[in-house]
């Protein structure tokens, strides 16, 4: 398909997480889709098969993804409003707001929650789209590539899950990502 060419929202954006040990930076473009050809669902053992990767599922909120800005404000003496000038961006941490299905985040090999502070780092995949696919949510043509979408790739690490009991609402949590990596992308299928 092609980038998304109209105003919508991205009600069926994705993040997903490749389900390999990181084997360092992949080459292009091909190489970071490979990671994700392969959907396992949640609970499922990870096999030999390369390019697993599991959704992140019931995501009430996605934060600000990309590369932050590179600019530091300085203040100077005697002016009323601080200067601005190039630095080094720091690697930003994301807080993705879920809506909490324990199931999903149980501390078992085959699920998500054993990935949350082992100290590892992994590929992400954060795909922006307005509508659902029909084909599936793998990086390959003929799947994701069925509706219009945008994705962003990089490594990182699954660093914390907070979780927020709530009395008159749907319980949630926060998952903490830290990124280790550059973002790669905006890619389409």
């Amino acid at each position: 398909m092609a980038h998304i060419g109209s105003i919508g929202a991205g009600l069926y954006s994705d993040l997903s997480i490749c389900r390999e040990t990181w084997a360092g930076e992949p080459a292009d473009e091909a190489a970071w889709k490979a990671l994700f050809a392969v959907e396992l669902a949640n609970g499922d053992a990870v096999t030999a098969t390369p390019g697993e990767y599991t959704r992140i599922l019931n995501v009430r909120e996605f934060p600000s993804m990309g590369t932050p800005p590179n600019i530091v404000n300085v203040p100077v003496y005697g002016q009323k409003t601080s200067s601005q000038i190039q630095g080094q961006a720091d690697a930003p941490s994301m807080e993705i707001q879920l809506n909490l299905v324990g199931v999903d985040w149980q501390d078992s090999a085959d699920y998500l929650g054993a990935l949350v502070g082992d100290g590892l780092q992994y590929a992400f995949r954060f795909t922006l789209l307005n509508a659902e696919p029909s084909g599936g949510y793998a990086s390959l043509p003929g799947e994701i590539g069925t509706a219009e979408n945008s994705q962003y790739f990089w490594g990182g690490k699954m660093e914390a899950l907070s979780v927020n009991p709530q009395l008159t609402d749907a319980n949630t949590a926060t998952l903490t990502l830290s990124v280790q990596t550059e973002f790669f992308g905006a890619y389409t299928d």
